[in-house]
């Protein structure tokens, strides 16, 4: 197995790098910019360039070049504009997706949100154009021939992380952790039971390992 982490200079891209070095899972860490890759490369960490508003082919090189055969999309135009959210948390993704069919990469995790498929919550959000975004891009991945699996955290914090989490309901809203929401990919991306499946989550009482399995 090696992974594949579109967005890994994210702060949950990021964190998840440590959760797979603990676990000797192979990756790779996609960026999009050469500032990055030079970073990361100091840290002995592999690299792959990935520009998400490139062509459809420039981004089959890259995941080609990545030798990954697991995706996980945690990539974010990160408050940056509608524009740049289209083209990065829709558009992108939706390539990416694309290309792992193109190319038989099966296994596919996205990173969404809370709430991204309850439209009566966007506008209060105040990131309506993002959950638009994350609401087309996992309907579009639902409907790959792709072993998906889609987490939709509750409000990302900086906090330390407890390691356990609940499941919440269509109306319900917690925050978590970035660290916790990192585990929790580490886990669905080692349990392929997970394959098919929707995870709506924020901190609480039960054990990460007991949800993710």
């Amino acid at each position: 197995m090696k992974v594949l982490i579109i967005g890994a200079h994210g702060k949950v891209g990021h964190l998840l790098i440590g959760e797979l070095q603990s676990r000797n899972i192979d990756f790779v860490a996609g960026l999009r910019s050469q500032e990055q890759i030079k970073a990361y490369n100091d840290n002995n960490i592999e690299t792959q360039f990935i520009d998400l508003t490139a062509s459809l082919d420039s981004i089959k090189d890259s995941i080609e070049a990545s030798g990954a055969d697991v995706i996980v999309f945690s990539a974010g135009a990160g408050g940056a504009g509608s524009d740049l959210t289209l083209q990065i948390d829709l558009d992108g993704a939706i390539k990416t997706m694309m290309v792992a069919e193109a190319i038989g990469i099966k296994r596919y995790i996205m990173v969404s949100s809370v709430f991204s498929d309850n439209r009566s919550k966007w506008d209060a959000s105040g990131i309506k154009p993002y959950m638009i975004a994350k609401h087309y891009a996992d309907d579009h991945l639902r409907g790959t021939n792709l072993d998906y699996t889609i987490i939709h955290p509750g409000g990302l914090t900086d906090e330390d992380g407890t390691g356990k989490i609940k499941l919440l309901g269509n109306n319900e809203i917690g925050n978590i952790p970035r660290v916790d929401v990192a585990r929790a990919l580490a886990l669905i991306i080692q349990n392929p039971t997970t394959i098919g499946k929707e995870y709506t989550f924020a901190s609480g009482d039960t054990a990460e390992e007991d949800i993710f399995r």
